[in-house]
């Protein structure tokens, strides 16, 4: 039997954790249709994607399914529940907490983070200020992308990543989007923080530059994800700012920092290479040779100072470890 909306409040509160910390956020009528999927569906759900006017779209790890009014998934547009005004608007109210004037940095990025890490990306007309956006105003669209905590996602690589008992290489995981390359840095953190019993590997100070609240998840400062004992977290700050920040203040064997790409963000990472700390980041891309095109990244990986290429993709599902890249040689150490 199908799952619907007529559910117990004790029901809805036994779907999926990570669900549960979004649904807060949700309009009462999109909270209930979300609610009333079955557990092996929430499990799965990625991203809910809200346009006013237009159907509920729920992203799944294996395809992009509408969701009707019965809260059931349906590949039909016609049969969706469509969005209203009145869901849009109350949907801002929430994830601003009734208040868009203390949000419009985020707003200016189009983005707002959500507690837990969840990121609420914001579409509507920008208003410009030199040219340069300000900020935005009648919201129209919202994709709230789902941050999901899975512990041991790196284990199967760190032995490629561990260089001697203190110390691993300069790495960085490239993934296009969706293919679960966040989650991997956050364990790949966890794990090099806490120490690997298995590897011989003590633990190191950590330094994380957490721009966008996505790894940490930081509420009032304060991580709600596992970055590990040793981690040190700078949360919404500018990323080479805060690489700067944290090595003069934190001292780190390891800075860490997601979707790196502009040229200040590899100057930051310049200046952490020639003061010996090690460099573990993330990138938008399929290989190495697609980084080296982009104007920032190709002499980051032209230098050969990266020493470890970490290929994600979607091939076996999201996160599958595609390849495993060593930066000077550019050969493959293969996948076991």
């Amino acid at each position: 039997m199908s799952a619907t909306v007529n559910q117990t409040p004790a029901q809805l509160r036994c779907g999926d954790r990570v669900i549960q910390e979004i649904l807060s956020a949700l309009p009462g009528s999109i909270r209930r249709l979300v609610s009333a999927l079955p557990l092996y569906v929430q499990e799965k759900v990625e991203e809910i994607r809200i346009r006013q006017g237009r159907p509920l779209v729920v992203g799944l790890s294996s395809k992009d399914s509408f969701l009707n009014p019965e809260g059931q998934l349906t590949g039909r547009a016609r049969e969706a529940y469509q969005v209203t005004l009145n869901d849009m608007e109350r949907l801002i109210h929430l994830i601003s907490g009734s208040s868009l004037y203390a949000l419009e940095e985020e707003l200016r990025n189009g983005f707002i983070t959500l507690p837990g890490g969840h990121r609420a990306g914001i579409t509507g007309k920008a208003v410009l200020d030199g040219g340069r956006v300000r900020t935005l105003k009648y919201l129209s669209g919202c994709n709230i992308r789902i941050s999901r905590e899975i512990k041991g996602a790196a284990t199967r690589i760190l032995p490629y990543l561990i260089e001697g008992r203190c110390g691993i290489y300069h790495t960085v995981l490239v993934s296009p989007p969706r293919c679960g390359k966040t989650t991997m840095l956050r364990d790949l953190i966890r794990q090099l923080s806490n120490g690997i019993e298995s590897l011989g590997f003590p633990g190191v100070t950590v330094g994380l530059v957490d721009e966008r609240s996505e790894i940490a998840g930081c509420y009032k400062g304060i991580p709600q994800r596992d970055v590990g004992v040793r981690t040190d977290v700078l949360d919404g700050c500018p990323k080479a700012e805060g690489m700067m920040m944290l090595m003069r203040s934190m001292g780190p064997r390891v800075i860490s920092a997601d979707e790196i790409g502009r040229r200040e963000d590899v100057d930051a990472i310049e200046e952490m290479l020639n003061a010996g700390v090690k460099v573990l980041v993330t990138a938008h891309g399929s290989s190495p040779a697609e980084l080296a095109d982009r104007p920032a990244l190709g002499h980051l990986i032209r230098s050969k100072w990266i020493e470890r290429f970490v290929i994600l993709g979607r091939s076996r599902g999201v996160g599958t470890v595609e390849d495993i890249i060593e930066g000077k040689s550019m050969r493959s150490l293969g996948v076991k």
